[in-house]
């Protein structure tokens, strides 16, 4: 038998706890800081990988700045507050159940106090440091803010003031603000603990230093309300009050002489609060406080509203009009649409043939391959191994390819990953580590039977080749892998696969760009930040190994320059050689005075942005003010990133160039084969159409009631998502030549025919940014969008064209609509392709069916541009019917022969649709081959030379009957 002293266990399994504890306590800490340093260290490296090392340290000495700076502030107020109420406790307190139940509390807290208040502290400090630390860029611009030469009309500050130091004085605010309220709940629960203050018991609720104490303190959070009551005046130009943003009238004459009457007020009250030192009693506080709460209802709520409904509602035009005025003048400065050009356009249309045909005769190059739809047939096409992967939604650009410029469709051949079925670590990060190939096609032509013509194609590069690509090698793209390692010695990369014995040619990476993880120190760093324990242990490394990650290029850009919004479409091209992305990059404000705000996530969204990544979204994406500032570059092989200024007068870009000095380059260094390629972004041109359906009106009367107010027509393939704007060369009224354009249309409000024709210069020079709108007559408007397309489906000829093209399972997929000025009206080409059924197995892809072309009344489908111009101009074998009443001028003269088998076609058409419905499969039949006669009969009688020229259709296309049929007959 043995015995053990009582409690020797439970004091052993204590002693090891306080072993344990301390043990693990240390063992965190050390966890977290080598967290902070990897997550640190790591991204320094990043960042000097493409020499914008600067970029990160100036943010980190700002956020530490603001952590320690704000974190302390609020330690060191709140702790003194404490400090103060824990020396001002009262000697004795009187007994009460109160106090018996505080002295319990008292008992547990008062050996540990130090211990519990610099915990707490300490925590409070830490929540206030991250969240002031993140404000580091208001902190920045403000230190650094560059004025705009624009003062606003109400209180004549520089509008500088409303974009930098207004929002970072709110900031200041905000931030005192939570210390002093901080500081008094920490102050009542001291006095409360400790005696200062009661809810029970005879005599005063509150000791006389803890009534003191208190009263300064609240004294302080109503002079700040005054200092608050000062600046919200400023913060009405961004009033929502009135019938447009900005300082409205009952602002001006009611809110405005409200805040000052309140600070006012409130300085009177804090006073009353100060003075309580003095003097004995709350009476006096209480009495101010109260004044104060009254007046803000009375004057800051109830005065204002009654201002608005019995003075301006009534006559609501006359008092507003001079602040719309100054909306719309802010608005346009905002957005960049003050230069914008309204013309009138389409009253005037060219009646003569001769003329029409010589403007055909200039149309060719038209963009007709849509860079929406042929992704699937650049896959099937050009993917060459399953491993590629070509984007959903191509881009657009253009290249002078035999001595003329050509509108381009343009992707690249990125990694989707190593085959499924030779998945390994090393595969996965050392062997498939990059894409292969600029792949591009002619925009206005289609190859044989109709896919794409392409320009560059297939793998290896060809020197051969019109577009001349020296380093076709993809290593930073759209598609990378989260990481890959390259570059050590002996490695061997798949470059691309060919018919040799190995299948493939091997290349190992020697660009500049990546981070050096062949040391034990990297390797360890980057296998704790990836948690992947392979980087560290793998044999696989070598000497002179790089790592590549973060290497998308919106995601470098936005890094190297986190002061930017990006577009939502970064695109390649092709320089000397060498594929570089280029990024379009924004300065935006919520903050400019007088500007109507709007969400940009929204604005830019549209049918494309279903397969793209649209422009990055934040948790408040609102904006009044954007400028296409910079434009950046990111070189697909070696990463290297470059910033050029685009706009030169933009006051944030000159704001953040200071801030990071040395990162972006002048305009004037931008070689002048990358700014060839330089296109107005989609981004920025959406927001201006948008601000566009209501700001092309000027004047304040017209624009407080509507009139003449626009909207952005759906697409017509899309329902419930906005026709997004199509790049094209075109030839706009007034030019001499085409030139590389941006365009969108317009609907007017709440009706689906045309109101406008907007187009933007994209090539560099002087009529780029140059916004051009084309209003049409009101009284005279064409066809929008939905009702071409609606006419392409139901006209008679069309119809059947596309009712050929859908047999066998077959489908049709429209492609883009386009919208071209045209002979004083507006011409329509709608490329329509056709894609086969099939399963995953055989994937199918769209080659191009008919293009579909519609001219005023006249719509024709044929399989070139030309050939379906000459039939809309009556110069075709079969000239188009028409079934609504003859334009001016004359008839148009068709052959018996051809007038029956029009006739008959039609009566083939509804026997055919009829015995569908039905579902009347003979019948059907018979139909079909009806039709197939009528067509071979039309073809015939359209040799014969009609009696009298057809006249040219109506360019306005004003829809006053029913669509005529084309004249082409239907493909077999």
């Amino acid at each position: 038998m043995t015995f053990r002293t009582p409690g020797f266990g439970r004091r052993l399994g204590t002693g090891r706890t306080r072993l344990v504890l301390p043990s693990l306590v240390t063992l965190a800490v050390l966890l977290i800081a080598f967290m902070v340093f990897t997550a640190t260290y790591t991204n320094l490296l990043w960042y000097d990988s493409i020499g914008f090392s600067k970029v990160y340290t100036t943010q980190l000495q700002a956020r530490v700045a603001l952590f320690f700076g704000a974190g302390l502030l609020m330690m060191l107020l709140v702790g003194a507050n404490v400090a103060v109420a824990y020396r001002l406790r009262p000697a004795y307190r009187p007994l009460s159940v109160e106090q018996q139940g505080l002295e319990r509390y008292r008992a547990v807290i008062d050996p540990r106090r130090r211990l519990i208040a610099w915990s707490l502290l300490g925590l409070l400090g830490v929540l206030t440091g991250s969240s002031v630390a993140g404000q580091w860029p208001v902190w920045l611009a403000f230190l650094n803010r560059t004025p705009f030469g624009v003062k606003d009309p109400q209180f004549h500050k520089d509008v500088s003031f409303y974009v930098f130091t207004y929002p970072f004085l709110r900031l200041i605010i905000g931030v005192v603000f939570a210390m002093v309220i901080l500081s008094i709940l920490a102050a009542v629960m001291v006095h409360y603990l400790y005696g200062g203050l009661r809810l029970q018991g005879p005599g005063d609720k509150a000791s006389p230093p803890a009534r003191a104490h208190l009263s300064v303190l609240f004294g302080l959070f109503i002079l700040l309300k005054a200092v608050a009551y000062w600046f919200d005046r400023y913060g009405l130009v961004h009033s929502e009050r009135g019938v447009t943003t900005g300082a409205s009238y009952a602002d001006v004459n009611a809110l405005l002489p409200a805040k000052t009457i309140l600070m006012i007020i409130a300085l009177l009250c804090a006073a009353m609060f100060f003075s309580n030192l003095l003097r004995r009693g709350m009476m006096l506080p209480g009495v101010g406080f109260t004044l104060l709460v009254l007046s803000a209802i009375l004057l800051g709520g109830v005065y204002p509203l009654l201002i608005q409904q019995f003075q301006v509602k009534p006559d609501e035009l006359a008092k507003e009009r001079s602040f719309i005025q100054r909306n719309i003048q802010f608005t346009r400065q905002a957005y960049g649409v003050d230069g914008a050009k309204v013309v009138p356009y389409g009253s005037q249309p060219v009646t003569d043939k001769t003329k029409l045909q010589q403007e055909a005769d200039q149309l060719g190059g038209v963009r007709v391959l849509d860079p929406a739809v042929v992704g699937e047939t650049f896959q099937q096409r050009q993917q060459i191994r399953p491993f590629y992967r070509f984007p959903d939604t191509l881009d657009v650009d253009r290249y002078e390819v035999d001595g003329k410029p050509i509108d381009t469709i343009v992707a690249l051949r990125e990694l989707s990953g190593a085959p499924a079925a030779q998945r390994s670590w090393v595969k996965d990060h050392l062997v498939y580590t990059h894409g292969y190939g600029f792949v591009s096609a002619y925009g206005d032509r289609f190859a044989a039977g109709n896919e794409p013509d392409f320009i560059t194609k297939d793998m290896p590069v060809s020197p051969e080749q019109k577009i001349k690509v020296a380093k076709p090698e993809i290593y930073f793209g759209e598609r990378s892998p989260r990481y890959s390692v390259v570059g050590g010695r002996g490695q061997q990369e798949l470059n691309y696969p060919d018919n040799s014995k190995t299948g493939q040619q091997n290349s190992t990476y020697d660009g500049d760009g990546g981070v050096p993880i062949d040391s034990f120190l990297n390797k360890l760093l980057f296998s704790a930040k990836f948690q992947d324990k392979n980087l560290l242990l793998s044999g696989a490394i070598n000497q002179n190994a790089k790592i590549l990650y973060d290497r998308s290029p919106r995601q470098m850009v936005q890094k190297a320059a986190p002061w930017l919004t990006l577009d939502g479409d970064p695109y390649p091209t092709v320089v000397d050689g060498r594929i570089l992305w280029i990024v379009d990059g924004y300065t935006t404000s919520n903050s400019y005075p007088y500007s109507e705000e709007m969400s940009l996530g929204d604005a830019t969204r549209d049918t494309i942005t279903d397969t793209r990544s649209a422009v990055a979204r934040q948790a408040d994406d609102h904006i009044n003010y954007m400028r296409n500032s910079v434009k950046a570059t990111v070189d697909a092989y070696d990463g290297s990133v470059h910033l050029y200024q685009w706009d030169e007068n933009d006051p944030i870009t000159k704001t953040w160039m200071k801030v990071f000095d040395g990162t972006v380059q002048p305009r004037s260094s931008i070689p002048p084969k990358l700014e060839a390629h330089f296109r107005y972004p989609q981004d920025l041109f959406k927001v201006q159409r948008k601000i566009l359906t209501q700001y092309h009106v000027t004047d304040p009367s017209a624009f407080y009631n509507g009139e003449g107010f626009w909207e952005v027509p759906e697409d017509p393939s899309a329902k419930n998502r906005r026709q997004p704007p199509y790049y094209q060369s075109l030839r706009m009224p007034g030019q001499d030549a085409k030139s590389f354009s941006l365009t969108t249309v317009f609907n007017p409000r709440g009706n689906p025919q045309l109101a406008a024709f907007m187009a933007v210069g994209s090539t560099p020079g002087r009529d780029y940014g140059q916004i051009q709108i084309l209003q049409m007559p009101r009284n005279a408007q064409p066809a929008g969008p939905g009702q071409v397309q609606n006419s392409f489906e139901t006209d008679t000829q069309v119809k059947a064209d596309l009712f050929a093209l859908r047999q066998g399972g077959t489908k049709t997929v429209a492609g883009n609509l386009l919208t071209i000025p045209f002979g004083g009206g507006l011409l329509y080409v709608e490329p329509m392709y056709t894609k086969a059924s099939g399963g995953k197995e055989s994937q199918p892809y769209p080659i191009l069916g008919k293009i579909l072309v519609r001219y005023g009344n006249g719509i024709a489908a044929a399989d070139t541009l030309e050939d379906a111009m000459k039939q809309i101009l009556g110069t075709a074998s079969a000239a188009p019917p028409t079934q609504t009443p003859p334009a001016p001028g004359g008839q148009q003269q068709l052959s018996a022969a051809a007038q029956k088998a029009i006739a008959d076609l039609q009566t083939a058409v509804k026997d055919y649709e009829d015995a569908q419905k039905k579902g009347d499969y003979p019948g059907m039949g018979d139909a079909w081959k009806r039709i197939k006669d009528a067509q071979a009969a039309l073809a015939a009688a359209g040799q014969a030379k009609p009696a009298t020229p057809s006249p040219s259709p109506s360019p306005t296309g004003t829809q006053t009957g029913s669509p005529s049929p084309s004249g082409s007959p239907p493909a077999s």
